[in-house]
């Protein structure tokens, strides 16, 4: 029986969500496809504010990797935008000319920030905060600029204005009403959250108007009706947002506010369905994740043929995400005629609690600088519960165990995901679950918001007893409990060879693993056994796979190796023939000091390598990237050592080793640090008579500058001084966690001390020269095996003189 073709339009939260529910349901009864208008798989939107305020990187929110596509068979078309729906045929039409048919089909379009249509609106340096590239320009606009306005004093605003304060600008947040939030707060809450977010730095202009954006091609500043005018130097809109209804519109679905849909989320267009953002409900439009992830459960039961009650409807609560202030409300949030309140208000501790009561049921509730209660209030409103069900239970005075003990097991524990205290507590007995990550690995609980990671803690502690260590270990990834530590030492006493050996033998939860062991356990393996290993390709991320990053429009990126960032006549028109015969989009020098030829064709990149008969540059590994340089002595008048002489030693000696995360390095030939040592993994600095070897630096979102390790003498000394931390950081760090974050945990101290050991430092320095003795380089590698061409680069044409 052949399978039904499921299309996704809208590569979110709800959406994805939704494929997820269809294949826990019915694994096998859809091929699917989904098409994604930004360049990411599938992300956490609620973090963004943590990306721009600094507390993770853009990978950390992943929700969906590009390895779950694939594991799951799922046809994934990054940055491709759907133009037309055919009802009739039943097929999509997308901006790249694709055409996808389908037999059913999701429109999850989302929403759309609202911008104000200001004069000036269109002057550069004003920004909407939706997604990542709104974050990347905030980002990129912090460092020329200080003076940032937010327009909004919403969720979405303040969000943003706490990333802006932590990108180092003065932020001013201008607000139409007179508190902040007042859609979920009342006006107590809203003037103790604004006294909170002012000893944070932040300054409010509160019942202003904006009239008009200054400036003559970029922003200079703000006007008011009022008259008073205030500088700044980019303009942020976080005023509210729309739904995305605009493709169901001009194919002829039917829209409201949002596209309608009956408590089956099925649009009044046969085999079409809407979920989330865009998608309006009994005359609601819902923005919030909870409500969205509850559609999608209901609209997947329909679309597998499952039977279901459908969606009945949510009621909404917002817990702020500003670093140190708790806020929590939910359902009704001002008193009315009908209404009845209890009221705690603590200011000398800057707590305050209303719970709202109609006709002696709790309606709704308002929490602030203690929200644990959020989660209680929030399961008596939605099952009608009455006042005395939450005053005779003294819940307000419990806590951990206790307040866990005396839930019922119908009781949510994660509002997001819709998870019960009984889900979870199955949960932990039948799969062994030990952790909090692996909670929300099996359950989902605490992955969207993560603001009931304590109460999921405490379940597990109520559960576990003693067997709970609140000191958790991480395991590394949920399929086992077992940490980095202890995989390795099994791998070494068992003596194993291959990853699903090690799934086997140490009792994988998942018979196939997931996208984060999978590639941790093979390079695990190959660390501890380089001369031994065959690397399990098929383990590997698809860019390590295919030795090629992917590009937001599914072409790839080429980058040739090019020795301390040197090159040569000869290499130059190799690059310039290849681009041309394979018409390459763009040829761009990277920060590396590499050349990029972006935009090739999957099929043309074993050509491509082949004619440039170059070696790879390793843009996509995990591993060594590029050595930056400076010119050096031999031409600069500063210069003081032979930057690019020993920047391509270090870069012949390492290139193609393989280690837990990228990793950078810089050859600089005086004081003046031209090759950027300070934010490089490993930076070399070449004084009179000696040099200074930095590591443990990040130029990225996680901004770290480099520290000290040794001064030495010699270049000899330089490179063994290197080889032994890189192999020392290859033998200790977690997978996917870079020489900073390395560096940070276990201390420079600790580095310095075990480097110090003679015998240790030469031990390192031999494991090293054992891991790069079986180094190959990856592109000729693939053209030589056709068997790699015919499983990874399909319908290529086989390089002439290959095997």
């Amino acid at each position: 029986m052949s399978k039904q073709r499921l299309v996704l339009i809208g590569n979110g939260m709800a959406g994805v969500r939704a494929i997820e529910e269809v294949l826990q349901s019915t694994p096998d009864q859809f091929d699917i496809t989904v098409f994604g208008s930004e360049p990411y798989p599938n992300y956490n939107r609620i973090e963004l504010s943590k990306v721009l305020q600094g507390d993770t990187e853009i990978h950390d929110i992943t929700l969906n990797s590009w390895q779950w596509y694939e594991d799951n068979n799922i046809k994934l078309y990054p940055g491709e935008t759907v133009l037309e729906i055919d009802k009739e045929k039943q097929i999509v039409r997308t901006d790249k000319g694709r055409e996808s048919a389908y037999d059913k089909l999701i429109i999850a379009t989302g929403s759309l920030p609202f911008m104000l249509p200001l004069p000036g609106a269109d002057k550069e340096g004003v920004t909407a905060f939706r997604d990542i590239k709104d974050c990347e320009k905030m980002i990129e606009c912090s460092n020329h600029y200080k003076k940032a306005v937010v327009i909004g004093g919403g969720l979405l605003g303040l969000e943003a204005a706490r990333g802006l304060l932590n990108l180092g600008m003065e932020v001013d947040v201008v607000h139409l009403a007179d508190y902040l939030m007042e859609r979920q707060l009342d006006k107590t809450a809203g003037k103790m959250l604004q006294k909170e977010l002012e000893k944070q730095g932040m300054n409010f202009l509160l019942e202003k108007q904006s009239e008009e954006i200054i400036g003559t091609d970029r922003v200079e500043g703000l006007k008011f009706k009022d008259g008073q005018q205030i500088e700044a130097d980019l303009i942020v809109m976080a005023v509210g947002i729309r739904p995305n209804i605009s493709l169901a519109k001009e194919s002829g679905i039917p829209v409201n506010r949002g596209i309608i849909v009956n408590d089956y989320l099925e649009t009044e267009v046969p085999n079409i369905f809407a979920v989330g953002e865009c998608a309006e409900h009994r005359e609601m439009v819902y923005g919030l994740v909870a409500p969205l992830y509850q559609q999608g459960k209901e609209m997947a039961k329909r679309i597998c043929g499952i039977e279901g009650d459908g969606y009945q409807g949510s009621v909404l609560s917002t817990q702020l995400k500003v670093s140190g202030v708790d806020v929590f409300s939910t359902g009704k949030i001002n008193e009315d005629e009908h209404t009845k309140s209890l009221k705690l208000f603590d200011e000398w501790n800057g707590t305050y609690k209303k719970v709202l009561v109609d006709e002696g049921k709790v309606t709704g509730a308002v929490l602030f600088g203690d929200t644990s209660d959020g989660n209680r209030l929030l399961s008596l409103i939605n099952k009608g519960a009455s006042i005395e069900e939450y005053t005779e239970s003294g819940r307000s005075e419990e806590a951990g165990a206790d307040l866990i003990s005396s839930m019922p097991d119908e009781e949510i524990i994660c509002g997001c995901n819709g998870v019960t205290k009984g889900t979870i507590i199955e949960a932990i007995h039948n799969q062994g679950l030990a952790t909090v990550e692996q909670v929300k690995g099996c359950t989902s609980a605490s992955r969207s918001c993560g603001g009931c990671k304590s109460l999921v803690s405490d379940l597990l502690e109520h559960t576990l007893g003693d067997d709970y260590d609140q000191n958790q270990k991480e395991s590394i990834c949920t399929c086992t409990t077992l940490s980095r530590d202890e995989v390795i030492e099994e791998i070494k006493m068992k003596g194993l060879t291959h990853t699903r050996e090690v799934m086997n033998v140490l009792g994988w939860k998942s018979e196939e693993g997931c996208s984060k062991c999978k590639p941790a356990l093979n390079y695990y393996l190959g660390m501890l056994k380089p001369t031994e290993y065959e690397d399990e390709k098929e383990s590997r991320f698809v860019n390590e796979r295919l030795h090629a990053n992917i590009q937001n429009d599914g072409t790839y990126s080429v980058v040739p190796r090019m020795y301390g960032g040197v090159t040569n006549a000869e290499d130059l028109r190799k690059i310039a023939d290849v681009a041309d015969k394979y018409e390459v989009k763009m040829i761009k020098v990277t920060g590396g000091q590499r050349l990029d030829l972006l935009g090739v064709k999957k099929q043309d990149l074993p050509n491509i390598w082949s004619e440039l008969d170059m070696p790879s540059g390793s843009a996509y590994a995990k591993g060594l990237r590029t050595v930056k340089t400076c010119v050096g002595a031999d031409f600069c008048r500063f210069g003081t050592q032979d930057s690019i002489g020993l920047g391509i030693k270090m870069e012949k000696k390492f290139e193609g080793l393989n280690t837990p995360h990228k990793v950078k390095m810089s050859v600089s030939a005086c004081p003046r640090n031209c090759a950027e040592g300070s934010v490089k993994d490993v930076g070399i600095v070449g004084l009179d008579g000696e040099f200074e070897i930095y590591v443990g630096g990040n130029g990225g979102t996680h901004m770290r500058k480099a520290e000290l390790l040794y001064k030495v003498k010699t270049e000899e000394e330089v490179i063994a001084v290197t080889a032994a931390f890189l192999q020392y950081y290859r033998e200790s760090a977690n997978y996917l966690e870079r020489t900073s974050a390395w560096v940070e945990r276990v201390g420079l101290d600790h580095i310095r001390s075990v480097l110090d050991e003679k015998q240790t430092f030469m031990e390192l320095n031999h494991r090293m020269d054992e891991a790069l003795s079986v180094v190959q380089d990856p592109w000729k590698e693939a053209i030589e095996d056709n068997r790699l061409l015919r499983e990874l680069y399909q319908n290529v044409k086989i390089p002439a003189g290959s095997n």
